[in-house]
């Protein structure tokens, strides 16, 4: 296994950690000890920075898995256009979406404001970060496969 190989790896494995870390164990803890207003502000900060961490990561495995990719092309054993980067790219679009499109929908719609409820907004949030999830093990299980 080359370096890239492990790193990727490595980073991937350790991204999972993070969601799963947020998603199983703070955001309950933070619901479970704190009144709702004050663990909905403390999960809110930890999605943020979680969607921050999460763009950052993925495209730095992006360009790591695009680079191995073109190498693989250039000797003849691929495509230029790997299922992983497929993959990152998938877990770009549900950090974008998931958190940076809806969460702001999601302030107007605590004051009452804009076209869906909270609730609605909620659900479809949480079903980008579970997505990502998902596109996150599968990207450790392939990384994993070299």
């Amino acid at each position: 296994m080359r370096a890239s190989a492990r790193w990727s790896s490595a980073i991937a494995a350790a991204w999972a950690g993070v969601l799963i870390g947020i998603a199983a164990l703070a955001s309950p803890a933070a619901f479970a000890t704190l009144a709702t207003v004050d663990a909905g502000r403390v999960v809110g900060r930890l999605l943020t920075l979680e969607a921050w961490l999460s763009l950052v990561v993925a495209l730095l495995l992006f360009f790591i898995e695009r680079q191995r990719a073109q190498q693989a092309a250039d000797g003849g054993a691929g495509s230029v256009f790997s299922t992983e980067m497929l993959l990152l790219l998938g877990t770009i679009f549900c950090t974008v979406a998931g958190h940076f499109a809806i969460e702001p929908m999601m302030a107007a719609a605590r004051l009452g404001q804009g076209d869906w409820s909270f609730g609605a907004l909620h659900a479809t949030s949480s079903a980008f970060f579970a997505a990502k999830g998902l596109l996150v093990l599968a990207l450790v299980w392939r990384f994993g496969r070299r």
